[in-house]
């Protein structure tokens, strides 16, 4: 399964990063010992040798394989300038909300009869407020699945885009988010 949410989310984050984090195999290696301050624990995380991570950090072996390039990359952005991370996810949270552009197809379900439930391609992009940031950026910091951002995200377009906060709708009981054709948030 994707993880289009939870990768939404890192990258509005990543936006925020004030430089770039290391390109080379090499480089992210060295940055990754320096972090977890020796080679057996990065060894265990990346499930290779520790001779395997010492060759990486001098150069000996310089192209890795794709499974493992792509896992060196996301553990360095995973780790990559935790406090500006940590800034951009707070204001985020407390003053500047978040954008989200979804194209996707949506479900409904309403309370009367006469609503339907058939799906319907769109393509939204609004701004939610900080409180529905603040509900993403911490389920995914306690490891909501990936369901449970997509149920998040549809629980704000439901309360923000398609109530508009109350003033319309009100018989509208829950949004679904499915076949998502494009997904991005910004901060």
């Amino acid at each position: 399964m994707n993880k289009e949410f939870g990768d939404g989310l890192n990258q509005a984050v990543a936006k925020a990063f004030t430089r770039p984090a290391p390109k080379s195999a090499g480089a992210q290696m060295r940055y990754l010992v320096k972090q977890y301050k020796g080679t057996k624990q990065v060894a265990q995380m990346l499930r290779v040798s520790q001779r395997t991570v010492e060759r990486y950090v001098k150069e000996q072996i310089k192209k890795p394989r794709a499974d493992l390039a792509a896992r060196l990359e996301r553990e360095v952005k995973a780790r990559w300038q935790p406090q500006i991370r940590a800034k951009a996810k707070e204001k985020a949270a407390t003053t500047g909300g978040i954008v989200i552009d979804v194209h996707a197809r949506l479900g409904y379900a309403g309370a009367s009869m006469d609503s339907t439930d058939e799906d319907r391609e769109r393509h939204i992009t609004v701004a939610l407020p900080p409180q529905y940031a603040a509900r993403l950026f911490t389920a995914q910091e306690q490891g909501a699945t990936e369901d449970r951002l997509r149920e998040l995200t549809a629980e704000a377009l439901k309360e923000v885009y398609f109530q508009d906060s109350g003033r319309r709708a009100g018989s509208l009981q829950e949004v679904q988010i499915n076949d998502v054709l494009n997904l991005g948030f910004q901060l």
